[in-house]
């Protein structure tokens, strides 16, 4: 075996201790646990040592010796055994005692004693009387303890239960049928429910399992060690002590061995470290040696005198010498050790010694940063690399990265991004320099690994637009490409196809296939693009698309639901800014595929500006977003080259294309007509566009008959007139005047009225249209014949002949309503004399009743009688409780008196009489006949104040 490294991780803890002096008998056994040490002396007592290795009490445990002890770590509970030395003929004085050491029970004013929860006999007629060698206790679930107790004739006897209850159950264990070699070495094994004891003896090692009924034996090695050398390993591995090595021992036989030469006294395990105390041949002398068996160093030797026992506790390594002296040795902490090892250059042990101990990551990460930097100053840069990589996740990538910034070590930085960026832990700077130095090297297969490895199989552990940037940057358009089409950023992959391939029709197949919502957006982005380069192709995608053509199988639910689902074509409105006419191309087959879009409006309102307009440019006053002026310069630029704005050219070719746009207005104005009557039908309330829009487009445009049509669906009659005034139309005029003059059709009379002030104004001779006028005013009776001549009066060069006929049938007309009136006059007067006559007669002559017979019964008149002014006679039981008024002139009275009230309150309501004179052709009728009622003429007028 080659030489171990040694080491000094331990250091001697609490120099010149020993136990304590009130326990005056020799040490013969000791356990550590729940922060104290209980040691046992052969005169029976028992004392438990604090941290300081002071006695913290003694108590007297049996009346002989104590032979072994053991402290439980579940509870606080003492298991010993040891000779009371009162033997009798039927049990021996060898016995078992529980002590509770939660429960002290005073004896006298110097001593304290534990309470014994429970006094055991191990030997009885079944089980015979040996020397005890050995002794463990395991702790199952309290309170179940499992005892084994090994004697020198190779048998064990094991004791399981409740042992405070003595609900126990008792058998044994033989080593070696026919055999009887001592027990030295007990262990237990624990496997889930399964329970295993080693035994060990100078001559074998053996296994039984105890799950199993009955328990199973297995013997698994021939060799075997002497007392104190056996112990068991944190993984449940038994250990042996021999000469020439130490053994370690599984379930299925002997595992790893050690070639420690020399004599081992005891044998210990100790946080992951093996304790050898061994004694050298020549010198009989004993060393400690503490064994890293996972990195094959002693971490700590020294010489130690003789040792009777060997135990841990506090984190230390207790040896408890023949003297009584007590040698406790603690290990250094992690930095301590550290800084001894980066001192001799020893990272490779720093290393595996952080790692074996389980250390946090950070400071292993630091351990690997200080190796890395002692190979980077031996210029060893791939081995120093290969420590940097170990130490991702936990230090700063730039510290590494700056390291090997030089172009000669470019290899080394492209192995770190590379790992950086499979951990996923590499930002988009560490992206663009890992592709930087691809590039740079021109190495393809490793950027076509980075690239596209795993293609389609898992997430991609790189920053996407970093990586799509630096592979345009440096020509590598295909790895692009390949990485936003991985990525789905299907807007960078037509970035790249349009910008920098300029392939437009694969850019077009590519937007076929993507679905709708990302086909809308990535359209919306790169339209511009297409529609200059391929237009009727992107005008038939974006058709599919807000049509939704393609795909019948979505279409499902109501109309007006799926139509809301699909984009709308005003979306894509502004990539048409260069191409108007193919915006009127989209715009139209739309309206013809869709008969009920939300967006029916907003497509109308741009259509009417596409037909209307005389120069055809992009819609900007149906669109509210509006653009900025280099768009609209640039727009003018394209109407230059379409050829909308015509240059200097030959005259042959001007006059031909100064036709071919003519044409082109008439068409697309006769389109806009048909669009405006079609979408405001008269079964319309409201149109289906911006009426608003539409007449500032018309007017804008001089376009005649869109606002003809519009003022007269808006019944604004006199802008309908004002637009036939300004072409001085006679005809149309008088045409228009029939048409919306018209009062029984709901047209506006007073438009005649209009028409002949204009006439008067004109400034030359119109007879003819005014006798035509006048004809309807008199038909319409829109105005009196004073207000036709001042009118008329205006205009010198017409002639009293052009109305000399409706003056004289006005007159006529005039006369005959006089004589009428006057007839009325003189009746109304003969009526009101009579009435007078009657009252009259009334308040001075007497009224004399001769009706016989009741106007109700018709039976002869008898007393009592009632008489009536209006001559009505009635029997006084005919008329009931209403003897008052006549019921048969009371229906005509109260008419009367409640046409009065009305009228009278009538005479209170302004808004009724103002109504009225508005509505009525002739006013001053209106006020005559509030006259007649005698409503105004009873109005009441309040008093000054003060009178």
């Amino acid at each position: 075996m080659y030489q171990w490294r040694k080491f000094e991780f331990f250091e001697e803890k609490a120099a010149g201790r020993g136990v304590p002096g009130e326990i005056a008998s020799r040490v013969s056994c000791c356990s550590g646990g729940r922060g104290r040490v209980a040691v046992g002396c052969d005169d029976g007592t028992v004392g438990l040592l604090d941290r300081g290795f002071r006695l913290s009490y003694g108590f007297q445990a049996y009346a002989s010796s104590v032979l072994f002890l053991q402290q439980l770590k579940q509870r606080n509970v003492l298991i010993t055994v040891g000779d009371d030395d009162q033997p009798s003929s039927q049990s021996s004085a060898i016995c078992l005692k529980v002590f509770d050491l939660d429960k002290v029970q005073e004896e006298g004013s110097s001593t304290t004693s534990p309470f014994c929860v429970q006094i055991l006999r191990i030997f009885t007629k079944q089980f015979p009387q040996a020397k005890i060698t050995s002794f463990v206790v395991l702790e199952e679930a309290p309170p179940i303890l499992l005892i084994a107790i090994g004697l020198d004739n190779g048998s064990i006897y094991c004791i399981k239960g409740d042992i405070a209850r003595e609900r126990i159950t008792r058998f044994m264990l033989q080593v070696e049928d026919g055999t009887s070699l001592p027990i030295t070495g007990l262990g237990f094994r624990v496997e889930g429910q399964a329970h295993q004891l080693f035994a060990v003896t100078p001559g074998s090692i053996t296994l039984f399992s105890l799950h199993d009924h009955p328990p199973r034996r297995q013997t698994l090695d021939q060799i075997g060690c002497e007392t104190n050398a056996v112990a068991m390993s944190d993984r449940m591995d038994l250990i042996i002590g021999r000469p020439e090595a130490v053994y370690f021992y599984e379930v299925d036989g002997r595992g790893p061995c050690w070639a420690f030469d020399g004599e081992k006294k005891f044998v210990g395990w100790f946080r992951g470290y093996l304790l050898c105390i061994i004694e050298d041949q020549r010198s009989r002398k004993n060393t400690l040696n503490v064994y890293d068996l996972k990195n094959r160093l002693i971490a700590h030797s020294m010489p130690v005198g003789d040792v009777s026992h060997l135990v841990s506790e506090w984190g230390y390594i207790i040896l408890i010498m023949s003297d009584k002296k007590i040698l406790c040795i603690g290990e250094k902490d992690m930095e301590s050790k550290l800084d001894m090892l980066f001192k001799k250059n020893l990272y490779t042990v720093a290393i595996n010694l952080v790692q074996s101990q389980q250390a946090d990551p950070a400071s292993t990460a630091e351990v690997l940063r200080k190796y890395g930097d002692h190979l980077y100053g031996k210029q060893e840069y791939d081995e120093a690399m290969s420590q940097y990589i170990h130490t991702i996740g936990h230090l700063e990538p730039s510290y590494v990265i700056q390291k090997f910034l030089d172009a000669k070590r470019i290899y080394n930085l492209t192995n770190y991004l590379e790992k950086l960026h499979d951990r996923g832990l590499a930002s988009k700077d560490h992206t663009t320099l890992l592709l930087n130095c691809y590039t740079k090297l021109k190495d393809v297969e490793k950027l076509n690994h980075f690239i596209k490895d795993e293609d389609g199989v898992g997430e991609i552990k790189f920053d996407v637009e970093t990586a799509i940037r630096v592979c345009r940057a440096a020509g590598y358009h295909e790895h692009a490409m390949f990485v936003a089409k991985k990525a789905g950023r299907h807007e960078l992959y037509l970035k790249i196809l349009l910008e920098d391939l300029g392939r437009y029709d694969e850019a077009l197949q590519y937007i076929s296939s993507l679905e709708a919502n990302q086909a809308g957006l990535t359209v919306k982005e790169y339209g511009k693009i297409l529609v200059e380069h391929r237009p009727a192709e992107t005008v038939e995608i974006l058709l599919r698309l807000c049509t939704d053509c393609g795909d019948p199988m979505t279409r499902r639910g109501s109309n007006s639901m799926h139509l809301l689902m699909i984009p709308s074509p005003m979306d894509f409105v502004n990539i048409f800014v260069h191409s108007p006419k193919y915006l009127m191309e989209f715009l139209e087959n739309y309206t013809k595929a869709v008969k009920d879009s939300p967006a029916q409006t907003e497509i109308h309102n741009t259509l009417l500006e596409l037909y209307i307009s005389k120069d055809l440019s992009f819609p900007s006053i149906s669109q509210e977003n509006g653009f900025e002026e280099q768009n609209i310069k640039e727009r003018k630029g394209k109407e230059v080259a379409n050829g909308y704005k015509s240059g200097p050219r030959e005259k042959g070719n001007l006059g031909k294309e100064d036709m071919n746009v003519a044409k082109d207005i008439v068409d697309r104005q006769r389109k806009g007509l048909a669009l405006l009557k079609s979408a405001w039908t008269s079964e319309m309330d409201d149109p289906l566009y911006d009426v608003d829009l539409a007449l500032i487009i018309c007017n804008a445009n001089a376009f005649k008959d869109g606002l003809l049509f519009l003022y007269e669906k808006l019944k604004l009659f006199k802008e309908v007139i004002s637009c036939y005034k300004q072409a001085h139309d006679h005809e149309g005029l008088i045409a228009c005047c029939k048409k919306l003059g018209d009062s029984s059709q709901g047209g506006d009379p007073s438009l005649w009225g209009d028409l002949l002030k204009y006439f008067s104004e004109l400034g030359e001779d119109c007879s003819k249209e005014v006798k035509e006028v006048l004809t309807y005013i008199e038909k319409e009776d829109v105005l009196p014949p004073i207000v036709v001549l001042e009118t008329l009066s205006k205009n010198p060069c017409l002639t009293l002949s052009v109305v000399k006929d409706y003056i004289a049938r006005k007159l006529e007309q005039e006369s005959k309503l006089i004589e009428e009136d006057r007839k009325s006059i003189d009746k109304y007067q003969d009526e009101t004399e009579l009435m007078k006559r009657e009252i009259e007669d009334l308040k001075t002559n007497a009224k004399v009743f001769q009706l016989s017979k009741c106007t109700v019964c018709t039976f002869t008149l008898d007393l009592p009688a009632v008489h009536f002014m209006c001559m009505h006679s009635f029997h006084l039981r005919c008329l009931g409780d209403n003897e008052k008024e006549c019921p048969e002139c009371a229906p005509e009275y109260r008419s009367v008196m409640e046409a009065k009230q009305k009228l009278e309150h009538n005479a209170r309501d302004h808004d009724l009489f103002f109504r009225q004179l508005r509505g009525s052709k002739d006013g001053f009728s209106v006020v005559a006949d509030y006259f007649s009622k005698g409503i105004v003429s009873k109005t009441a007028i309040p008093p000054e104040n003060g009178r």
